[in-house]
């Protein structure tokens, strides 16, 4: 399954104009990750200028222009709402944030870029570091216990979240019924379940109300 869930990711990211890196393609059993096993995926976005502001917090496809490069963690509990309880008792979703593993990041970018970007980013600028982004199912909807998510998320050092949903609705736009996805096992069983009706256009109605937002700005 991680192989599926990353490819989502992969794809997401691709789709929307970025440059991506899959650090790894074994999985790692009965040890701790190193460093550069915590990282999932690396992204850089082109077309990125020192004018953007920094991107929101919920990274939806409307504020994906604002980011520049990330490291991405994916965390595909499908079954499970990031409450403040979980978030409290599972360690291992932030230890993409160790120093160790952020050491290895920097790594996978130009260091003359990083250098700029620190500098042009020194009064917290857009560009002043790599955005740490972590992929997962769903937060709670009842507050205060989303609140308390959030604020959890963000005192450990994330600095943007994307759901599996939003990701998915994104893909379900951009694909098209009239064209074979070859090279995209993903992409094209996205276009086979669309041009079955077992996957319709993504309706606003069946987005969350952050989501809502997002995508009704998108299309003003």
């Amino acid at each position: 399954m991680a192989a599926i869930d990353e490819g989502i990711v992969r794809e997401y990211f691709e789709q929307n104009g970025f440059f991506v890196r899959q650090m790894r393609k074994h999985a790692v059993q009965a040890r701790r990750k190193t460093g550069e096993e915590e990282i999932d995926l690396v992204v850089y976005n082109p077309t990125w200028s020192r004018e953007r502001r920094k991107p929101d917090f919920f990274l939806f496809a409307n504020e994906l222009p604002n980011l520049h490069r990330a490291v991405v963690s994916v965390k595909p509990w499908h079954t499970d709402v990031f409450t403040p309880g979980t978030l409290k008792s599972s360690p291992e979703l932030f230890r993409f944030l160790e120093e160790n593993v952020q050491r290895e990041v920097v790594k996978f970018f130009p260091a003359e870029g990083l250098t700029v970007a620190r500098e042009a980013g020194a009064d917290g600028g857009a560009g002043a570091e790599v955005t740490k982004i972590l992929v997962l199912p769903a937060l709670p909807t009842q507050e205060p216990f989303r609140s308390q998510s959030i604020e959890l998320l963000k005192a450990r050092g994330v600095d943007c979240i994307i759901s599996f949903r939003a990701m998915l609705l994104d893909l379900i736009d951009k694909v098209e019924v009239n064209r074979h996805y070859r090279k995209s096992d993903t992409l094209e069983v996205i276009r086979l379940l669309k041009n079955y009706d077992l996957v319709r256009e993504p309706q606003l109605d069946f987005l969350p109300a952050v989501g809502r937002e997002a995508r009704g700005s998108k299309s003003r």
